[in-house]
């Protein structure tokens, strides 16, 4: 439906501008130029802009990595009881053990070092982020191209 409202001469593809408006629609963003380019580098030269399949493939993409970092964040929420922004190594065995009792605490202090990049004895949701997505293929913007 998106497509088809931002094909408004129903030419079968979407233009650098008609993908920006169909962005918005969907994300609630404008995106960047550099997110733009690289889809639009996608473009083989025999098509004036994006095709539908395209099209679909690139904002499904968008879509899951949207939802992997929302439930990434609900994690993190659910590992900061006390809602401080960051965890301590308290809240990470707290977790460990409702989750898995019997995890030694050996484990439990190696996994909170390795998440612990900084060594700062706290766990920003940057450094969980990250571990989350370690050994994951990452969503970048190079995904789309």
């Amino acid at each position: 439906q998106v497509f088809e409202a931002c094909d408004e001469d129903n030419k079968g593809y979407l233009s650098r501008e008609d993908f920006k408006v169909a962005v918005v629609m969907l994300f609630g963003y404008k995106p960047s130029k550099v997110e733009v380019d690289l889809v639009m580098s996608s473009v083989s030269p025999e098509n004036s802009g994006i095709l539908f399949e395209k099209f679909l493939n690139v904002m499904s993409a968008k879509k899951s990595a949207q939802l992997h970092s929302h439930e990434t964040r609900e994690i993190f929420t659910a590992f900061d009881v006390q809602d401080r922004g960051f965890l301590t190594f308290e809240d990470f065995k707290k977790t460990f053990n409702s989750v898995s009792p019997k995890l030694s605490e050996r484990i439990i202090v190696e996994a909170f070092r390795e998440v612990d990049q900084d060594s700062d004895g706290h766990i920003s949701f940057k450094e969980f982020e990250s571990a989350m997505k370690y050994g994951q293929d990452e969503v970048s913007p190079l995904y789309f191209a």
